[in-house]
């Protein structure tokens, strides 16, 4: 585990945007059951934690994408996260819709982008990376070059694995599943009955507590 990766993940569970319930699962959008939910939403209420993921995000982009000229953010749960990373590197920021909007000029990407224009994407969560990767399109559809992508959290799904790699989308992420479960145990949070449920939750996800 790096050290910036023991870092985000552990503030990520002080201010409660993981949390880890195998007793008590949650039901997702997709109506997957699931022991995990991670809200990144929350992030941008706590001042240190929204700082951390800002100064973790910079970094990385100076590190890997140093020839960067605009940073786009997913809607919306990275809109603001994007905001503060183009802020403080001071470039210009876009973001990308779900969808075109449905009125006007039905723009899917809000902002200026030209075509040719090398683009870093910022995401707050990637699951099985349908939504971010659908962003990534959008951009590329435009004509702009896509260097990579960074994400606060990612579960690691190998479908997701699959799916950036079948796009060409580098993805960096400040924390995953693996880290949560190896410092969550650490933490005493979890117990070793819990590991194994969530092993089994992350092999199979779409069957698991059925």
């Amino acid at each position: 585990m790096i050290d910036y990766q023991h870092e985000v993940t552990k503030k990520l569970l002080e201010i409660n945007t993981l949390k880890i319930q195998p007793s008590k699962p949650f039901t997702w959008a997709s109506g997957w059951k699931a022991p995990i939910y991670c809200d990144n939403r929350k992030v941008l209420s706590f001042p240190a934690a929204r700082d951390l993921v800002c100064r973790q995000f910079v970094r990385m982009v100076k590190e890997k994408y140093p020839d960067v000229e605009v940073i786009a953010g997913v809607a919306t749960g990275a809109i603001a996260h994007g905001v503060l990373v183009a802020a403080e590197l001071g470039l210009p920021f876009v973001y990308v819709r779900s969808k075109p909007k449905g009125h006007g000029l039905e723009n899917m990407i809000e902002g200026h982008l030209e075509p040719g224009q090398k683009v870093v994407i910022i995401e707050d969560l990637v699951s099985t990376g349908g939504s971010s990767l659908k962003a990534a399109e959008a951009i590329s559809g435009f004509g702009a070059n896509v260097l990579g992508m960074l994400a606060i959290f990612t579960y690691n799904f190998s479908v997701a694995a699959e799916n950036f790699e079948k796009a060409r989308v580098e993805l960096f992420t400040l924390s995953n599943y693996q880290i949560l479960i190896n410092l969550a145990l650490e933490m005493g949070l979890i117990s070793e009955d819990d590991v194994e449920s969530l092993q089994r939750w992350h092999e199979n996800p779409a069957e698991w507590g059925r």
